[in-house]
């Protein structure tokens, strides 16, 4: 500033402590733009099998925070996926969004990918939809279909939107079908498509807002 590099709308500032409106003012460093630092940071990840879903673990195993080892930001992640599930996981530092998207009171929708054992029928399908009893003596529920079939196995879509600690694992095994590989499609709509496994992207100005709208929060 006192060098006379820093100008503000054009005009060049010497003066420290000038303030500016970081909505309308423009500011240049030797004539480039800077803009303002995001005050938050929102990632997603594409989780991959092996990791798990805390900062550290006292076991020693692999943390998912391996993943972002070049991110700048400190974040923390958005709830969690057990050590085996693949798939989306998200991590912020707006710890107000990040607390309303697992809060069961907004509802927020989870797609999982599970495949399980035998051939799950149409009336085990339902008994997801209508909920089932959990091992904590809970009500489950899922909106649950079949994606495909092969070899002894299933593939179930299933959407959920409380998100109980392997609550998809005890869904599938209370109707008879354990699981046996699971992928988090969706969280709140946002996908890992074109995102290669073990691998981050910042989220989109509109995957942001839209998250913010499904909590109640203004756009950012």
């Amino acid at each position: 500033v006192e060098a006379g590099r820093v100008a503000v709308n054009g005009r060049i500032i010497t003066a420290l402590g000038q303030m500016i409106d970081e909505t309308a003012d423009q500011v240049t460093v030797d004539g480039q733009p800077v803009s303002p630092t995001p005050r938050y940071t929102y990632i997603l990840l594409n989780k991959p099998g092996g990791y798990v879903t805390t900062r550290s673990d006292p076991h020693h195993k692999k943390t998912v925070m391996a993943l972002l080892a070049d991110l700048p930001a400190r974040v923390n992640p958005v709830g969690r996926l057990d050590l085996d599930t693949i798939g989306v996981l998200l991590f912020t530092n707006d710890g107000e969004l990040a607390h309303r998207l697992t809060h069961p009171r907004f509802n927020v929708a989870k797609v999982y990918r599970a495949v399980v054992t035998g051939e799950v029928s149409s009336r085990e399908l339902l008994r997801l939809s209508q909920g089932v009893l959990l091992p904590d003596g809970s009500l489950g529920q899922a909106k649950a279909s079949v994606e495909g079939r092969e070899k002894g196995t299933t593939v179930v879509l299933l959407e959920l939107t409380e998100g109980r600690k392997r609550e998809v694992k005890h869904l599938c095994k209370a109707i008879g079908h354990p699981v046996i590989s699971l992928e988090r499609r969706s969280f709140a709509g946002i996908e890992a498509t074109g995102l290669a496994v073990g691998k981050w992207r910042y989220l989109t100005s509109a995957e942001i807002d839209r998250l913010r709208g499904l909590v109640g929060m203004e756009a950012g």
